[in-house]
């Protein structure tokens, strides 16, 4: 693959990952809490991770990207998207970021799935790997502090 190619592919990754930044900020305008707020800081750090890691595979290129294998409640499989909304309650927020990387670790696995066999298909199942671990935070969070009061 061409350089130019790949760093297409990079900044098509953290054009992806800047705009969940942009999302969890719009989201904190919307937050009734000021714990809500700080929880959505928190995702919107988590996003900033990405693209620090975009930028360093940017820097050292693909060779040695290992995916791990990251486990699936699957929680988000069984919760309706809803839209962000002025006095989103927690569950809300844990809703939305469900399915938010819900949809990019979808994403990232169908891309891989466009280049069998290749560095370019390690490297999205790697960015797939990586929103599949927010997920499970994400799912986690929803288990423990959502499902287990109803």
């Amino acid at each position: 693959m061409t350089k130019e190619k790949f760093n297409e592919i990079i900044d098509f990754a953290v054009g992806r990952e800047e705009e969940a930044v942009a999302f969890y900020q719009d989201l904190q305008g919307k937050a009734k809490f000021s714990a809500q707020v700080e929880m959505l800081r928190e995702f919107e750090n988590m996003e900033r991770g990405h693209i620090v890691i975009l930028e360093n595979i940017r820097r050292k290129g693909y060779e040695g990207i290992k995916e791990k294998h990251v486990p699936d409640l699957k929680i988000s499989d069984y919760i309706v998207s809803i839209e962000p909304s002025p006095g989103m309650t927690y569950q809300d927020i844990l809703i939305m970021a469900m399915k938010r990387e819900e949809k990019a670790h979808n994403l990232y696995n169908n891309m891989a799935g466009r280049f069998p066999g290749t560095d370019l298909e390690k490297l999205f199942h790697k960015l797939a790997s990586e929103e599949a671990k927010h997920k499970l935070h994400f799912e986690k969070l929803y288990d423990e502090e959502v499902l287990r009061d109803n």
